[in-house]
C-alpha cells in the first residue's frame, strides 16, 4: 500500500505536490472553523427559536437590538474588558516574576517548575469548587484567616457584592492561567546568552538595570504574543465566570460569553445569540489589528 502511494506521489508534478499535501488540513480547518463561522453569520440575520428552530428573516434587526437593547451589550463589553484587563495584568505580573525566579539556579528548581503548572492542568470545575469554598461567607478559609489576623472584624461577602465579586473573579482567573505565561517566558529566558548579563555586570548594572536593558528587550516578542493569546482567550472565557459568579451579583460580572449562553439557552433566541457572538468576533478582530500595528512598529 505504501509503495503504491509513493509511486502515485512521484507522478504528481512538483507544483501540485504542496497543495495536495496541505489539502486535508485545509478541509479540516474549513469543517471546524469556517463552516461554523458562516453558520453564525447566517443565524445572526434570522430570529431563530433554539428549541423548534423556527426561523424568520430579521436582517440587521438583531444587531440593531443588540446595540440598543438598554445598553446590555455595552455594559457586558465593559465588564468583559475589565475582567480581561485585570486578570491579564495579574497573570503577567505573577507569571513573569515566577519565570525569572525559576530561571535562577536554586535547589528543587525542577520540582518547583513542575508544581507551578498545577493550576493550569486542574479542571476548571474542580478549581472553582475549591475557590468557592475558600470564599464562602460563613466557613471560608479566606475569611477565617483574615479575621484571625485581625484585618477584618466580620466575614466578607466575596462573591455576592461588588467590587469583591470582580476582584475575586480576577484573582481566580489569574491563578488558573498564569502558568501559561510562566511557560512561554521561561522558555525564552533560557535562550538568552549569559554573556549579555556578564557584560552588563561589568558595566556596573544592578539587578533592575539588567532586567530593564537585557531581559525585557529579549523577552519582548514573546510577551507580545503571550499578551495577544491570553487576551483573546480571557475575553471569550465562559466556564470559569459562569461557575464562579454566574454573572452576578445583579449582572455585575456578566460578560459577553455569558450573554451569548443566556440568549441561546435561557431565552431560546439563537439568532440573537449569534449576533452577540459576531459582535464579539469583531471586537477580538480589533485586538488583532492593534497587535499587528504594534508589532510592525517594533519591527
Amino acid at each position: 500500500m505504501s509503495g503504491a502511494v509513493s509511486r502515485l506521489l512521484h507522478r504528481v508534478p512538483d507544483a501540485a505536490l504542496g497543495p495536495l499535501l496541505i489539502a486535508p488540513l485545509v478541509l479540516i480547518l474549513g469543517a471546524v472553523v469556517f463552516l461554523p463561522l458562516v453558520a453564525a453569520l447566517a443565524l445572526s440575520l434570522f430570529e431563530v427559536n433554539t428549541l423548534t428552530l423556527d426561523a424568520a428573516w430579521a436582517g440587521l434587526g438583531n444587531f440593531a437590538r443588540l446595540f440598543g437593547d438598554e445598553g446590555r451589550f455595552w455594559s457586558a463589553l465593559l465588564v468583559t474588558l475589565v475582567w480581561t484587563g485585570g486578570t491579564l495584568a495579574l497573570q503577567l505580573l505573577v507569571g513573569v516574576g515566577l519565570a525569572l525566579l525559576l530561571n535562577e539556579d536554586m535547589r528543587f528548581r525542577s520540582l518547583a517548575r513542575s508544581l507551578v503548572l498545577f493550576p493550569y492542568f486542574v479542571s476548571t470545575v474542580v478549581a472553582v469548587l475549591v475557590w468557592r469554598w475558600l470564599f464562602n461567607d460563613f466557613f471560608g478559609l479566606a475569611n477565617q484567616l483574615l479575621i484571625g489576623a485581625g484585618l477584618i472584624a466580620e466575614p466578607v461577602d466575596w462573591l455576592g457584592t461588588m467590587p469583591n465579586a470582580m476582584l475575586s473573579l480576577i484573582v481566580v482567573g489569574a491563578w488558573k492561567f498564569f502558568p501559561f505565561v510562566v511557560i512561554t517566558v521561561l522558555a525564552r529566558l533560557q535562550t538568552i546568552p549569559p554573556q549579555l548579563y556578564e557584560a552588563a555586570r561589568l558595566d556596573g548594572a544592578g539587578a533592575w538595570a539588567r532586567f530593564r536593558d537585557v531581559t525585557l528587550p529579549q523577552i519582548a516578542d514573546v510577551l507580545a504574543i503571550t499578551v495577544l493569546l491570553r487576551a483573546v482567550w480571557d475575553f471569550k472565557e465562559f466556564d470559569l465566570v459562569y461557575l464562579l459568579t454566574g454573572g452576578g451579583p445583579v449582572n455585575a460580572t456578566r460578560t459577553l460569553p455569558l450573554i451569548v449562553y443566556q440568549e441561546a439557552f435561557g431565552l431560546n433566541r439563537i439568532g440573537m445569540a449569534s449576533a452577540y457572538a459576531v459582535a464579539m468576533m469583531l471586537v477580538m478582530s480589533l485586538f488583532f489589528l492593534v497587535y499587528r500595528r504594534v508589532s510592525k512598529g517594533q519591527g
